[in-house]
């Protein structure tokens, strides 16, 4: 009786704990959502969204489905705005997303602001989703303890609370994958049709968030084999000493015949949950078609005009022609017509020539066409708080030398197998190497699996449980030191977030969202009027109320820069709000002119500021935003470092 007791009282603070945390994680993802501008990528997203609800077409942004874009235009589309669809293409070769986004910003003005903010908003649950099925999953395998500590890694963790509280899909998406993998893996346990069509359903709604978690569809497959072949209990019991004596063969041979055995017993199952598989994957392909509305659904194979060396049959992406090709147009399946949205088969094509064109990549300082094999690896090591990664290192080490933390080892397989797939496929990708919250779909099976750490609460290893007490309250609590700018973490091995610029760009550093900050810090200091500003990414910080001009360039050889005359070039006395993403000099974005436009005055694809490395900031906007004022001795001191001519005394300082 006691023990019963004791049973459900833990049960009732393992839940109540869930629940505070749930609370918590949208207290946090609110503030967030509130307190950055909007980003790079949401500048397009939000009014892509509107263009699916408005227009009833799926063309703008193709590059990924339309799910999360369709929910955070839900309230704008519901509110008084202006849309303008003037620069609006549907050609399958185009993406004009970037000039619709771009227009729709500038015909809401700052209006714009708020709406992004409103997006961010309405798609917090998918979050919230996420860090339940996480506590659900782990508390199911290893126990309430395990579903504590999972959701914890889930909730706090940096790249979910950065990700999460913007409309890009990515953490979204994590949520939606990790549901499905558990709907999933309760099917494996007990395959049923209601179970499959739960499945099938969540399946295709999590493919309409992103296409990395098309991985889902040849892992699935796998699973459910390994579950069918290899089970847990041993047949034969009885001949397995005679088997141990007779060596290794035998014992081989045992198993082989037990394989045969339990294939023999149940072929009618195996049919049976093989149909099972079937109408899951068919039921998906249909909620993906219901999705995008059916448009362009059973268009012939050899209607398609597609742009990869895949698809097309060339050697490589410089011979493809600019109409695109098809190496199917001329075969006997050109008739075929293909069971999907055209805009779903032509986003996967346009997004795979990103990777066969290969994009300008950053990593250590370093911008390079293309990316290296170990980015993503090195990134998550930056990233992910170093408590996390000494939880993920524990359970490591626990699991190879305690058998106890094996024993379900076809669940840890079921868990590792997405987190190995989704690593694999991006790190061998090496035309990209820019941003690693690509790889968020695979961080709530990471988490759940080390959650298996919690066993030692039951096996009553002490040491290891005050180990990991304190690692997840360091992993929490780096968290929180540097919220709300989760978006720029960088853990304290790597030097924290005011380093994050020089190892990361992008999402991973800078993307445009503490223009706020630097609002707010600018109506406290009068002093700074006039401030120049180079601010990175499509958003005009004119619309958060920054009146500005931007900083002179750099000189670096660059021929147009010798054509300035030197005043115009170099430091210069004056208050400056500089992006990090320019102290390193060429980024491949350029900076806002402060009229609409983006300043190119070097020539090259970057805006240089680099020479801002030699000054000290005397402040911060949140941790993207360097603020520096340079008195006129500064600037002498500079430029005759970087080979300029001093600037007259007489020349008053800005």
């Amino acid at each position: 009786m006691i023990t019963k007791l004791s049973h459900q009282f833990r049960i009732k603070i393992s839940t109540c704990f869930c629940c505070v945390i749930l609370i918590t994680q949208i207290f946090l993802l609110s503030w967030s959502s509130f307190v950055h501008s909007p980003t790079h990528l949401e500048v397009f997203h939000l009014p892509s969204g509107l263009s699916h609800l408005e227009l009833n077409r799926f063309d703008l942004y193709r590059v990924n489905p339309p799910l999360i874009r369709v929910i955070a235009s839900l309230p704008v589309w519901l509110s008084p705005h202006f849309s303008n669809y003037s620069s609006y293409s549907t050609d399958q070769l185009n993406r004009t997303e970037v000039f619709v986004g771009l227009d729709t910003m500038y015909a809401n003005g700052n209006r714009f602001v708020w709406f992004v903010m409103l997006g961010r908003l309405v798609c917090i649950p998918f979050i919230l989703v996420g860090g339940f099925v996480c506590f659900i999953w782990a508390k199911q395998l290893y126990g309430n303890g395990a579903g504590i500590i999972a959701m914890l890694l889930w909730s706090f963790c940096p790249y979910v609370l950065a990700q999460g509280s913007l409309i890009t899909p990515d953490a979204h998406a994590a949520a939606l994958g990790v549901a499905v993998a558990f709907l999933f893996w309760k099917w494996l346990s007990k395959p049923t049709y209601f179970l499959a069509l739960c499945v099938g359903i969540v399946l295709g709604i999590a493919e309409l968030s992103k296409f990395t978690l098309l991985v889902f569809y040849p892992l699935g497959f796998i699973l459910w084999l390994i579950f069918k072949l290899f089970t847990p209990e041993i047949v034969f019991d009885r001949h397995l000493p005679t088997y141990r004596k007779a060596g290794f063969y035998a014992l081989v041979s045992l198993k082989f015949k037990y394989v045969l055995y339990r294939l023999s017993l149940q072929k009618i199952s195996i049919l049976r949950e093989a149909s099972m598989i079937f109408l899951i994957f068919v039921l998906s392909i249909f909620v993906i078609n219901l999705g995008y509305d059916f448009e362009g659904t059973f268009k012939p194979l050899g209607d398609y005009r597609f742009q990869t060396t895949l698809l097309t049959g060339y050697d490589s992406i410089k011979d493809i022609p600019s109409e695109g090709g098809n190496r199917f147009s001329k075969t006997c399946l050109a008739n075929i017509p293909v069971p999907l949205p055209s805009n779903f088969v032509s986003g996967i094509d346009m997004q795979r020539k990103d990777v066969e064109s290969g994009i300008l990549s950053y990593l250590n300082g370093k911008w390079q066409m293309g990316g290296w094999r170990y980015f993503y690896l090195e990134a998550l090591l930056i990233k992910l708080p170093v408590g996390t990664l000494a939880l993920i290192c524990l359970c490591i080490i626990v699991t190879i030398i305690d058998i106890r933390y094996r024993k379900c080892w076809r669940d840890d397989v079921f868990l590792l197998l997405p987190v190995f797939t989704i690593l694999f496929v991006f790190s061998a990708q090496k035309g990209i190497g820019l941003h690693s919250r690509y790889l968020i779909p695979m961080l709530p099976f990471l988490f759940i699996w080390t959650s298996k750490v919690a066993l030692s609460f039951n096996y009553g290893q002490k040491i290891l449980r005050n180990f990991i007490v304190i690692f997840l309250l360091w992993s929490i609590g780096s968290t929180f030191y540097y919220f709300p700018h989760e978006i720029i973490y960088c853990n304290e091995i790597f030097g924290g977030a005011k380093n994050t610029y020089k190892y990361l760009a992008k999402s991973d550093s800078s993307w445009g969202q503490d223009l706020l900050f630097l609002k707010k810090w600018l109506d406290k200091h009068s002093e700074a009027a006039g401030m120049r500003i180079a601010h990175c990414g499509p958003f005009d910080p004119r619309l958060v109320g920054l009146e500005f001009t931007t900083p002179p360039i750099s000189v670096n050889g660059k021929e147009r820069v010798k054509e300035l005359p030197f005043e115009l070039l170099g430091p210069q006395p004056g208050w400056y709000a500089i992006d990090v993403c320019f102290l390193l000099g060429d980024d491949p974005l350029s900076a806002a002119d402060g009229k609409g436009g983006w300043m190119l005055p070097s020539g090259t694809l970057g805006y240089d500021l680099s020479y801002f490395q030699k000054f000290k900031p005397v402040a911060f906007a949140g941790y993207s935003i360097y603020i520096y004022h340079i008195t006129q001795e500064d600037a002498n001191r500079v430029r005759k470092e970087i080979g300029l001519p001093e600037l007259k005394e007489n020349k008053k300082e800005k």
